[in-house]
C-alpha cells in the first residue's frame, strides 16, 4: 500500500486530497478509525482515501469538513478531484459545459450525461470496462451539479427514439431513467424532445453532437469518436451544426408529445418487473 509520505500533493487533485486529509486528521490528533467513527465510515476507508486507493465522494467531503472544522476545504476540493477522474480527453469539454449558458444536444445512442440517473450511468460506463468504474460514475454525477445552480444553463435535448427502447441496465433501470426524463419536463430551463423512428432519414444520421453557447465566449461544437472527443469554434462548423439542429428540432415531436411517448414506452416496455430482474446497484 502507498505510504502517505510518498505521495506528491502536486501530482493530482486526488493526491492532494489524500495528503491534506491525512495532514488535517493528524493535526486534530485522530487515528483513522477515530475519524471514521465520527463521520460514520470505517477507518479502512479513511486509509484508502488518504493513499488514493479510493476516490472520495461529495457526501464524505462534507462530513469531513463538519468533523474537522475545515471551513469547506474538502467540499471545495471534491469538485476538482471528481473532474480529474474523467478521461483526460473529456475534461476540457466538461469544463466548458460547466460554464455554458445554453446547451443543445442530439443523442442517438444513450441519454445525455447530464440527464442520466446514477444507475443508468453506471451501466453505460461499465461497457467500457474501466479500471475505476465508481470514480467515473461519481464524476458523471458531479457534472450534473451544473443543473442545480440558481441559474442553470438553458438546455435543449433531442433524443433519438431508439434511446428509449435500448434496454441499458435492465427494465427497472430504464423505467427509472425514463421517469427522470419526465421530471425534467417540469423545468422551464430544460426541454426534451424525441426524434421518432417515423422521421426516417434526418439531418444528423452521422452521429450525436453538442452545441454550447456562452455569454462572453464563442460557441463550441463537441463531437466524439471511438476513443476521443473533439471541440471546435469554427464559425462555418457552428453555422452548419445550428442548421442541422434546427432541422432535428423540426422533425422531432413537440415537448408535450415527446413526454407522452416517453410515458408510453415506460409503461409498455418497462412497466412491469420481471421475476428475474436483477436488483439495481445503488
Amino acid at each position: 500500500m502507498a505510504n502517505i509520505q510518498s505521495l506528491d500533493p502536486t501530482a493530482s487533485p486526488l493526491d492532494y486530497y489524500g495528503w491534506e486529509l491525512r495532514r488535517q486528521r493528524e493535526a486534530h490528533g485522530l487515528r483513522q478509525g477515530q475519524l471514521g467513527e465520527i463521520i460514520f465510515c470505517t477507518g479502512s476507508l479513511i486509509g484508502q482515501i488518504e493513499t488514493t486507493k479510493k476516490v472520495p465522494t461529495r457526501d464524505f467531503s462534507e462530513r469531513v469538513d463538519a468533523a474537522l472544522g475545515t471551513d469547506g476545504l474538502f467540499s471545495r476540493l471534491i469538485g476538482l478531484v471528481l473532474r480529474s477522474q474523467l478521461p483526460t480527453w473529456f475534461q476540457p469539454y466538461a469544463e466548458m459545459e460547466a460554464k455554458a449558458a445554453y446547451i443543445s444536444t442530439y443523442q442517438a445512442q444513450v441519454v445525455y450525461g447530464l440527464l442520466q440517473t446514477e444507475e443508468y450511468a453506471r451501466a453505460v460506463l461499465a461497457t467500457g470496462m474501466p479500471d475505476d468504474l465508481e470514480g467515473l460514475v461519481a464524476a458523471r454525477v458531479e457534472r450534473q451539479r451544473v443543473l442545480e445552480r440558481e441559474q442553470p444553463p438553458l438546455a435543449w435535448v433531442v433524443l433519438d427514439e431508439a434511446v428509449l427502447h435500448r434496454p441499458i441496465g435492465g427494465p427497472g433501470v430504464m423505467r427509472r431513467q425514463l421517469a427522470r426524463l419526465l421530471e425534467f419536463t417540469r423545468h422551464r430551463w430544460m426541454h426534451v424532445q424525441v426524434l421518432p423512428n417515423a422521421a426516417g432519414a434526418h439531418a444528423s444520421l452521422d452521429g450525436a453532437f453538442n452545441l454550447l453557447r456562452f455569454d462572453d465566449d464563442p460557441d463550441i461544437i463537441y463531437t466524439e469518436d471511438l476513443i476521443s472527443g473533439h471541440m471546435t469554434a469554427s464559425p462555418e462548423t457552428i453555422k452548419e451544426a445550428a442548421l442541422r439542429y434546427a432541422r432535428l428540432q423540426a422533425a422531432a415531436l413537440s415537448v408535450e408529445d415527446s413526454a407522452e411517448l416517453i410515458i408510453r414506452v415506460m409503461e409498455e416496455r418497462y412497466g412491469h418487473r420481471s421475476q428475474h430482474e436483477e436488483h439495481p446497484v445503488a
